[in-house]
């Protein structure tokens, strides 16, 4: 029963909190703010929303070639249209349940490709470690490339560059001090934390030990170089964006994506997160809200569309297994 409590606790909770943010957004703006918003919305040009879904569909593709670059060294080789049909549904799964997904694919794989849950999940776990570290090299490219505005942020709000540095190094001693207590802990937590770190290890080994790596660097690049793209076009969409600058949009980039982690699909929290970070260069409050609503209400209904087409092909396109 507890068990049960807790994960629908955990499926609720983000749920809840992005319906929540979603009020606090709606009353935090004046009337005639909303129906700005609302205009900008209805007016985003269809065209650049279409190119924005396209790019969008294009990383799923490349994520589906890429997949197979993983379970080649374990002897299989999934047809590319399952792959893809797998990765969409998993998109749609995590909407509504997160990381759910990520079980839902390794489940379809092994379904119909024939691939063992634990092999094809492990597979998975090593996608999630190197999207990890691309976004953490896009964190960092979008601070060196902002460097300034982030930094007079930071001043404004109390933080001097003293004290940015005392914070990332009693950041970076906080991480050793833990990886410390891990490796002489015998606890059970601490022996489930280590073999999560080393499964995530290995999986980042695994892919110098693959044939075509220079192949799956090429389509990891191309992946998030596509991310961007998506986000990047939707400033056509809001005349008060179009002046924007690859790096400062790189920066909200970084907001939205922290979003999505945090609530399903970035409900409620991606428009604000967006918008919070565009007002660092200037960008109005209605027309920061606007374009990270334009961004959310693009992406999410390209996941809903073709992850509902996922469900019904896959089994449908697969029923000789």
């Amino acid at each position: 029963m507890k068990a049960r409590a807790k994960r629908t606790l955990k499926t609720l909770l983000p749920i809840i909190v992005g319906v929540f943010l979603i009020a606090y957004s709606y009353y935090s703006t004046s009337a005639d703010d909303r129906v700005r918003i609302f205009r900008y919305i209805r007016e985003a040009d269809l065209f650049w929303v279409s190119v924005s879904v396209g790019i969008g569909f294009l990383s799923h593709l490349s994520r589906a070639i890429r997949w197979n670059y993983l379970l080649e060294p374990l002897g299989y080789r999934p047809r590319i249209r399952n792959n893809l049909l797998m990765v969409l549904m998993a998109y749609f799964a995590n909407l509504g349940i997160p990381r759910s997904g990520e079980v839902l694919r390794a489940t379809a794989l092994a379904t119909y490709e024939k691939v063992p849950f634990q092999k094809g999940f492990g597979t998975i776990v090593t996608e999630r470690v190197i999207d990890v570290i691309m976004l953490l090299l896009i964190i960092l490219a979008a601070l060196l490339s902002q460097t300034a505005i982030i930094g007079r942020y930071l001043s404004e709000n109390g933080v001097g560059l003293g004290g940015s540095i005392l914070m990332v190094g009693v950041g970076i001693g906080g991480m050793f001090l833990a990886l410390a207590v891990l490796r002489s802990s015998n606890h059970p937590l601490a022996l489930k934390a280590r073999g999560f770190i080393r499964g995530l290890l290995d999986g980042v080994l695994s892919i110098f030990r693959m044939k075509r790596k220079w192949a799956f660097l090429g389509h990891t690049l191309f992946i998030w170089g596509c991310y961007i793209g998506m986000f990047w076009v939707i400033k056509f969409t809001v005349a008060e964006t179009i002046s924007l600058s690859f790096g400062e949009l790189l920066v909200a980039f970084v907001a939205g994506a922290f979003a999505m982690s945090t609530t399903n699909g970035g409900i409620g929290l991606y428009p604000i997160a967006v918008s919070k970070a565009l007002a660092l260069f200037g960008i109005s409050a209605v027309a920061g809200d606007a374009f990270g609503w334009i961004m959310w209400i693009a992406q999410t209904l390209m996941v809903v569309g073709f992850g509902a087409i996922s469900f019904l092909l896959l089994p449908l396109w697969n029923r000789d297994r």
